[in-house]
């Protein structure tokens, strides 16, 4: 089945309401490709590996969760971002791209998605008082020790977390945001949770723990934010019969 690349945005655009964000980057269709889409992939970021596996799948669009046109980047179309817009458009395939809105989806989100995957109650929002909050806070079906949460954690992610102790022994509560959200630290230890959990950590991340008394884990970038976008873009093959490939491009970061 095919589908117009009109329709695949609006409906993506209707499951996460970009217009609610306000984002670093442009949310929706970035680069526009064929009229009519068959075949869809799906990957974390629009490198130019995602681009030459699309590229071999004779794929119409893909669809990220981290795209192009970033606010303060170089606008100049050279190196790197060349190549990659040279490649799209020379094969007529058309880029998606949905970041904060992605993060924050009650159900296809990244924050969403990771719960499901360590099994975690969603009971709340992470930042108190927004009504879309990126992140989230839960708990676990029951206490557990911490060091076997990070072992188990790992094991579910394929990669070794960093972990700084900073709590007590066990864990039940928890605050979690993927990808880069390591200064919301201070949402989770004013929501009073046992262990925060983000991708990235930045140096003043482990002394804010320490001294906060929380857990804190650093479980990846790319590791934690490469089931949003599955699920979203097999939410739309579904809707749409379509033709779809997640590729997972290897990141360490």
């Amino acid at each position: 089945m095919a589908v117009s690349l009109k329709a695949l945005e609006a409906k993506a655009n209707a499951l996460l309401e970009p217009e609610q964000f306000q984002d670093y980057c442009p949310n929706g269709l970035q680069v526009q490709g064929a009229d009519h889409v068959a075949v869809l992939v799906s990957g974390v970021t629009a490198s130019q590996a995602l681009i030459d596996r699309a590229v071999e799948l004779k794929a119409d669009a893909i669809i990220v969760h981290h795209g192009y046109f970033w606010k303060g980047e170089d606008p100049r179309v050279v190196g790197i971002k060349q190549r990659r817009l040279k490649t799209l458009l020379e094969n007529n395939i058309s880029l998606l791209a949905y970041h904060l809105p992605l993060d924050a989806h009650p159900e296809l989100g990244n924050n969403a998605q990771l719960a499901e995957l360590l099994g975690i109650e969603i009971t709340g929002g992470l930042q108190l008082g927004q009504s879309r909050s990126v992140g989230n806070v839960g708990r676990l079906p029951e206490p557990m020790p911490v060091e076997l949460f990070v072992r188990e954690l790992g094991a579910r992610l394929g990669r070794e977390p960093i972990w700084v102790a900073g709590g007590k022994a066990t864990v039940e509560t928890l605050a979690w945001c993927t990808g880069a959200a390591q200064s919301y630290i201070d949402d989770a230890v004013n929501q009073g949770v046992d262990l925060f959990l983000s991708g990235e950590i930045s140096e003043p991340t482990a002394h804010v723990a320490r001294e906060s008394a929380i857990h804190y884990v650093a479980a990846g970038h790319h590791a934690t934010e490469r089931y949003g976008i599955k699920a979203l873009a097999e939410a739309l093959a579904q809707c749409f019969e379509l033709d779809h490939h997640f590729i997972d491009i290897n990141n360490p970061a």
